[in-house]
């Protein structure tokens, strides 16, 4: 059985986050000082403390569920003895998830991976005056329904201007996001319905993700990734934006500028990791979204998930 490793997105997020795995492993709290001392920020107070708007905030979400992805595989290593590199076959992450896989896989040091998602955070916040921008999730739809939503619902018909209107994340299991413009996303709402989609529905975000009205951020953080050192990862990276491998630090850094504008391609990620013969799942760090897609996505493997001390021990058990 070929297990894979992947890593959760901003909305997995909340209050005491972390916490648990703290109070019961030595090895969490040395990465929960290390983040924090990274940021030169008491992050970790408020991920175990605070109240849900603190932890929401973008800037604050990113690094946070980085800490605590990273902490359970330092956990399983140091503690368990487990070996991601000798153990997992691949690695990939939703979004600010992949810098987590890249993290716990080596090829950024913790602190780096701490900061180059605070200033992606930030970059992505400040990317779009607020309210201009919004998402939409559209449920029960197929990528070409959504791309028909999105061509339908572009142009602006009071100033025939077009708008930008995109496929922000292709989850899979018939649930497909769209981000751009506030108009553009409210007409795509509207008109999902005429075009076969279930359900439609505005998302509670701050800004409209992987879409091109992100295009200052992805400068940004083409600018930080430039300075940042990168390592080959010690297990391949199924990326967002290719939904292939990546190990070279080049190309891994190219991909990361790009996924801050483009479509996150989860559902071929999966599809892909399943055809290079993996069939265990083990959704890595705070809550279970990529566990739920997972039994939609990949219903002939196993998927679990890893972010309590009880599902550390159960997760050892297995191996």
């Amino acid at each position: 059985m070929a297990l894979a490793f992947v890593f959760p997105g901003q909305g997995s997020q909340a209050p005491g986050m972390g916490r648990d795995l703290a109070e019961a492993f030595p090895a969490a709290r040395e990465v929960f000082q290390e983040v924090d001392d990274a940021l030169k920020q008491k992050l970790s107070k408020l991920m175990f403390e605070g109240q849900a708007i603190d932890i929401t905030l973008t800037s604050n979400a990113q690094p946070a569920l980085m800490a605590v992805s990273v902490a359970v595989v330092r956990v399983l290593e140091k503690e368990g003895g487990f070996s991601l590199a000798s153990k997992v076959a691949l690695v990939a992450g939703h979004s600010l998830g992949e810098y987590s896989a890249l993290a716990a896989a080596g090829a950024f040091d913790l602190a780096t991976a701490a900061r180059l998602l605070r200033l992606r955070g930030d970059a992505m916040q400040a990317a779009t005056p607020p309210g201009t921008g919004a998402m939409a999730a559209l449920l029960g739809a197929d990528l070409a329904q959504a791309q028909a939503i999105c061509d339908a619902a572009r142009t602006d018909p009071e100033t025939e201007a077009a708008e930008v209107l995109e496929i922000a994340n292709d989850n899979g299991g018939g649930q497909i996001v769209v981000s751009g413009a506030a108009g553009a996303v409210e007409r795509a709402i509207a008109a999902a319905p005429g075009l076969g989609v279930r359900r439609a529905l505005p998302l509670p975000v701050s800004a409209p993700f992987h879409c091109a009205l992100m295009a200052p951020a992805a400068d940004a953080m083409a600018e930080a990734l430039d300075a940042a050192a990168i390592r080959p990862p010690v297990v391949p990276l199924i990326a967002n934006v290719t939904a292939a491998k990546a190990t070279d630090p080049a190309e891994i850094r190219r991909l990361l500028v790009q996924q801050v504008t483009a479509t996150v391609r989860w559902r071929e990620c999966v599809a892909a990791m399943a055809a290079m013969g993996c069939d265990r799942f083990v959704e890595v760090g705070t809550g279970k979204v990529l566990t739920g897609l997972m039994k939609r996505n990949a219903p002939e493997a196993a998927a679990s998930a890893i972010g309590t001390p009880a599902d550390v021990e159960a997760f050892l058990k297995t191996i």
